[in-house]
């Protein structure tokens, strides 16, 4: 099965047909989507596909006490025939538009119960903390995130935040800083410890980004650390 995160198409055409009409812009959708299914048809487990996009509501606003979640998007531009793409994707290509979470959640959601038997399609790098096959149509790469793998992203972006999203890390720790602190983890009790300690004790930032960040594997999850069994 094959998960696409529509969202990422929307504005990738959006923003390519700024200038240009309407018929340009659903061509182009319609061109990519199938280009990245034929790119994808040597699949034996890709005879189906879901596209999803985000909806009204998302549950990370309740939990966002440090900074607005997405605040900083507020008064950007977006792309002229956005919502025209995103009715055409509805009518015509039967995307799912979730409610209350983002298409993130519902493609992950669907990667985590249907597991190797999916592939998400997404330029969006938060999708590297899900377990599975991924696919990036831009780059052609298909590539597998281990379950380890999955859960040290997740806790690398804990450290870094995400300034796409207005989520706040902590200042001057990137991609290559919080790899290294996080080097000697190997339990999820010792990246959570190592987060505690660069957050200087403070608990409620750690679980506060984590629940920002984190993708849900089940419907109605909020992310909470468990602690050693």
């Amino acid at each position: 099965m094959i998960l696409i995160d529509a969202d990422i198409l929307v504005y990738r055409v959006g923003w390519s047909c700024n200038e240009k009409s309407e018929s340009n812009a659903i061509t182009k959708m319609d061109d990519l989507i199938e280009d990245i299914l034929g790119q994808l048809s040597a699949d034996k487990e890709t005879s189906h596909y879901v596209l999803y996009l985000t909806g009204r509501g998302n549950f990370r606003t309740e939990y966002a006490t440090t900074a607005i979640y997405k605040g900083n998007r507020k008064d950007k531009e977006k792309p002229v025939h956005i919502q025209l793409l995103r009715q055409h994707l509805i009518d015509n290509w039967a995307a799912v538009v979730t409610e209350g979470e983002e298409a993130d959640d519902a493609i992950a959601i669907a990667g985590t119960k249907h597991g190797d038997k999916t592939i998400m399609v997404s330029l969006d790098k938060d999708f590297d903390q899900i377990p599975g096959w991924h696919y990036n149509f831009v780059k052609k790469k298909r590539y597998y995130v281990t379950p380890e793998e999955g859960m040290l992203f997740f806790y690398r972006q804990i450290l870094m935040g995400d300034r796409i999203d207005n989520i706040i890390g902590i200042y001057g720790i990137g991609e290559k800083k919080s790899a290294k602190l996080l080097e000697d983890c190997v339990t999820e009790q010792d990246y959570y410890s190592k987060c505690v300690e660069m957050y200087d004790g403070d608990e409620d930032r750690v679980i506060e980004n984590g629940r920002m960040l984190w993708l849900r594997r089940y419907d109605g999850e909020i992310w909470s650390f468990k602690g050693e069994e």
